[in-house]
């Protein structure tokens, strides 16, 4: 089990301000989702944990500092699936997600790290696919490969940006109930950028809301998720309902002009 805290972090492409001190906590063993408008700064926050990008502040696994760790060492620990991914070198599927096993991996491949990419290709339901060339696949298959990928390296941490961007309904409920039934069985944490707040509402935890790089609000989405808050961080109008005991947002209109948040 590992915990995440975030502190003072900040981020800037050139001189645009991305992040803005943000200070944020992931206990271990819960699905944090990070929600909030384009340009708030989600993918940008998922990308500095896992020291894609070098932001100004701390970031702590375990109370150790991420940046004095080695690339191996981080990634033992948490596993990153992108948006997207273009895989230069003809590829299979199954040859994609065995590159999880890298960090895991000594001088060759044993049957246990075979055997671990077989059971999350199974899980997945991509097992049909193993032999499939990765380039040649939808971006929904992609999306969950990468997926795959990541649950293959066995982290204790999963990075996911936009993970349901790509796929339809039925693969996203798929690929959302995936993540909160191996959070729960291996004790591990989920840190999601997501932008469909009903999705978030229903598998997170807790969310933490972000307006122009800085956390607008933290908690559990049954709190978080009222109106005003969506008015305010998102500029729309909408209705919160209740649904299986969760929030269910329906969006009714943008707000511009002479429309504003009460």
């Amino acid at each position: 089990m590992v915990s995440i805290t975030i502190k003072g972090l900040t981020f800037s492409y050139n001189s645009h301000k991305i992040l803005d001190d943000l200070n944020v906590i992931v206990d271990d063993s819960e699905i944090l989702s990070l929600v909030g408008p384009n340009g708030s700064g989600k993918t940008t926050l998922i990308k500095c944990i896992d020291r894609i990008l070098k932001p100004k502040g701390s970031i702590l696994l375990d109370g150790k500092e991420i940046e004095n760790m080695s690339r191996q060492e981080v990634a033992r620990q948490i596993g990153y699936v992108p948006q997207s991914s273009s895989t230069p070198l003809a590829t299979t599927v199954f040859d994609t997600v065995l590159m999880g096993r890298r960090p895991h991996i000594g001088w060759r491949v044993n049957d246990a790290d075979l055997g671990k990419v077989a059971e999350v290709l199974e899980r997945l339901h991509l097992g049909d696919l193993a032999m499939r060339d990765f380039s040649q696949l939808s971006g929904g298959q992609k999306q969950k490969v990468l997926i795959a990928r990541a649950l293959a390296q066995e982290p204790a941490v999963l990075l996911l940006d936009e993970p349901t961007s790509n796929l339809d309904m039925k693969h996203q409920l798929e690929v959302m109930e995936t993540v909160s039934s191996l959070v729960k069985e291996k004790n591990i944490s989920a840190v999601m950028a997501i932008h469909d707040l009903n999705l978030a509402a229903r598998f997170s935890d807790r969310l933490v809301m972000l307006k122009d790089g800085q956390v607008y609000a933290a908690g559990e989405p049954k709190v978080l998720l009222n109106e005003a808050n969506i008015c305010k961080v998102y500029g729309i109008e909408a209705m919160v309902i209740n649904a299986l005991g969760r929030p269910y947002i329906v969006p009714v209109r943008s707000l511009t002009g002479a429309l504003i948040c009460d």
